[in-house]
């Protein structure tokens, strides 16, 4: 039998096997294609000529083989072996924050919560807009960050076009019947601001029914321009411009981002407004990053973090739309400003918040790559591969952050990351063997250390899956122990200098007593 005959014979096997792999790392067709150019740009296939390999009408070439072979990390005979693998593994991420029981329910009915939790945030000091947060944010969440009405009602409107400049900003908005009014209005410093005084500047505002008023300070910075003017196209789009939204403003005091109009405790108009900036902001960004080609961008360009100047985005809407529109889906976001606030927060893989977003924590843990940045004068992004560890979970991510400045010229770090155990997990790998490799070199080294040598030959592979060009920098570089907070550091050698104690409490150790 000739090679060419064997190769035909096992088509449908070696098609079966490119598919498999293929859903199995969540990849579209496009996906894949786009991949094999990064690696071999001559016999990279196209998608429909990769469809009709993956479902057994063509034959693909030993050179094609090789480069599949290459991106999914398997050896070029692999795929002729007539066995099929299990079926895909589910690497789903656990719940952002862990639920609970509701019990007794009758406590919990629709009823009760809505007198309760007013009474609640009353007696807390929480505002409606920090409620609201909240709320947003376990809907995002729970979503997984999708949310294709908004999409859809974006792509109506932009026809998908990327890039979008400032003129075609401009044109939507006069299409729409929307007038642009300037104001001259410079950042002012916020009297109010407790422990690290932050400058504020409002941008932006929606006068009913139809027009927009912009600072003239974004005429300096087009991409910010963009962002704003979309944001209040948005309005127009989803809310017919019946102006119920807050202005749009940057820094500010503490970590709430209160308004003057704003009231100090629980307000419906608040959590409404809250619920109107996070849909108007999805708006914004899907417009100027349609899902489809700003996907191919991010390929193109391996997910780096400051290419958005490239296409005149900013790197706060270039990392916060990632999550959007990655075909993985284990991404976590946060906007971090001095001296430890959360402004923005996304959770995908449910990993653990490094400070809170309302109240600033006292014992952060200061090995957090966003929290080391901030204390950095670098505008250079930074990657960093870490274990977290609470309690008896261990997990891994890798992260990249940059140190930014805000609208108003406050100072913030911007870091966007994934969990890599399911990525690992996804090629049959045991991600805690992994992680335990790594954590181990970190203790040896007394917190952080070099990732071991087949730990990093994982690593390397799985970023060139993911496509994902920082996690090939942080594994250059020494890994290093993270943990929740800081007074519960897990280094064999505590953080803090200072032993890990576990405190019982006083009534507890009474009953024991009592009941031996």
């Amino acid at each position: 039998m000739s090679k060419a005959t064997g190769l035909k014979r096992k088509t449908h096997f070696l098609g079966t096997k490119i598919k498999a792999l293929r859903k199995r790392n969540n990849l579209t067709l496009e996906d894949l294609s786009v991949r094999c150019i990064q690696v071999d740009a001559e016999a990279a296939p196209s998608v429909s000529y990769l469809s009709m390999i993956e479902n057994g009408k063509r034959v693909p070439s030993e050179r094609l083989i090789r480069v599949v072979a290459d991106i999914f990390l398997k050896e070029p005979g692999w795929f002729f072996d007539e066995s099929l693998d299990e079926a895909p593994l589910d690497t789903a991420p656990m719940a952002a924050v862990s639920g609970m029981p509701l019990e007794p329910g009758f406590l919990f009915s629709e009823h009760l919560l809505q007198l309760a939790i007013p009474e609640l945030l009353s007696q807390t000091g929480t505002t409606g807009r920090q409620f609201a947060h909240l709320l947003i944010r376990a809907y995002q969440e729970a979503s997984h960050n999708r949310f294709p009405d908004l999409e859809r009602a974006a792509e109506s409107i932009g026809k998908k076009k990327f890039p979008l400049s400032v003129e075609d900003v401009f044109d939507i908005a006069a299409n729409l019947g929307l007038s642009v009014e300037w104001f001259d209005n410079k950042a002012f410093l916020d009297g109010r601001a407790s422990e690290t005084p932050s400058k504020t500047m409002i941008r932006s505002f929606y006068e009913a029914p139809d027009t927009v008023y912009l600072n003239k300070a974004l005429k300096d910075n087009p991409a910010r321009l963009k962002f704003d003017l979309c944001n209040h196209i948005a309005h127009k789009v989803l809310h017919d411009g019946d102006g119920a939204r807050a202005p749009q403003v940057s820094g500010g005091y503490g970590s709430d981002r209160r308004h003057d109009t704003e009231s100090s405790n629980i307000d419906a108009k608040d959590i409404l407004f809250a619920w109107r900036d996070f849909e108007c902001s999805y708006f914004a960004a899907a417009l100027l990053a349609p899902k489809t080609p700003f996907r191919q961008f991010l390929a193109k360009h391996a997910y780096a973090i400051d290419s958005g100047k490239k296409v005149g985005l900013t790197t706060t809407l270039l990392m916060r739309r990632m999550s959007s529109v990655s075909p993985y889906p284990h991404w976590h976001y946060f906007d971090a400003y001095p001296p430890g606030n959360l402004r923005a927060v996304y959770r995908g893989n449910g990993i653990p918040l490094p400070w809170g977003n309302m109240t600033t924590i006292s014992d952060p843990c200061q090995h957090w790559a966003v929290f080391r940045m901030l204390g950095t004068q670098s505008d250079k992004p930074s990657a960093q591969i870490s274990v977290l560890r609470s309690g008896d979970d261990k997990r891994l991510y890798c992260c990249q952050s940059i140190r930014n400045k805000d609208a108003a010229g406050n100072p913030h770090v911007l870091c966007a990351g994934v969990d890599l155990a399911p990525a690992l997990h996804a090629q049959g790998l045991d991600p805690q063997v992994t992680i335990g490799a790594i954590e181990a070199s970190c203790n040896d080294n007394g917190g952080s250390g070099p990732i071991p040598k087949k730990a990093l030959q994982q690593l390397q592979g799985v970023s060139k899956i993911l496509n994902i060009g920082w996690i090939a920098e942080g594994v250059e570089r020494d890994a290093t122990i993270i943990c929740p907070r800081s007074s519960g550091c897990p280094r064999d050698k505590h953080c803090l200098g200072k032993p890990t104690l576990m405190h019982h409490s006083r009534i507890d150790d009474i009953r024991r007593t009592l009941t031996l």
